[in-house]
């Protein structure tokens, strides 16, 4: 079984969810079909067919979110070595084709949120920069091409 790496802020974001789901999305699903339910004939019923698939889709997400948060481990910034990209360090990169540069937060898939800049580690930069020290060049590929990304700083 694979293992789930979350920072605290992320478990208790997803631990939320989780339970938000399990109590109003549930009972806002019930109503729903309660609703179409009362409109007569099921064989024909678009809004009864609508909130069943919406059931459908609300369990599928209970069920990862179990998953996720039964597999994971929540791991503390403070003990990770900052000489290396690891799981939760914040990388500031410079891409040399382009001359930009970078600041990337390596965090678990669950937790990835680019708008933020939180990369997930399991994403191609993610997995081209990780293990890598200050000074390192990263080729990484990338739909686009093959970027070349040195380290520029690594901190927690």
């Amino acid at each position: 079984m694979k293992k789930n790496y979350l920072s605290k802020e992320g478990y208790e974001k997803l631990d939320q969810e989780l339970r938000d789901l399990k109590t109003r999305g549930r009972r806002e699903i019930a109503q729903e079909i309660a609703e179409a339910r009362a409109q007569g004939d099921l064989s024909e019923n678009a809004e009864y067919d609508a909130a069943k698939e919406a059931q459908g889709h609300l369990e599928k997400r209970i069920a990862e979110l179990e998953h996720t948060l039964a597999t994971s481990s929540i791991i503390d910034e403070r003990t990770i070595d900052s000489s290396k990209v690891y799981l939760l360090s914040t990388v500031t990169i410079l891409n040399k084709l382009n001359g930009k540069q970078m600041k990337y937060k390596l965090v678990s898939k669950d937790e990835a949120d680019f708008k933020r800049g939180m990369i997930s580690v399991e994403s191609p930069i993610g997995q081209g920069i990780l293990g890598k020290e200050v000074g390192d060049v990263a080729e990484v590929k990338v739909p686009a091409g093959v970027l070349q990304l040195q380290i520029m700083k690594i901190e927690r």
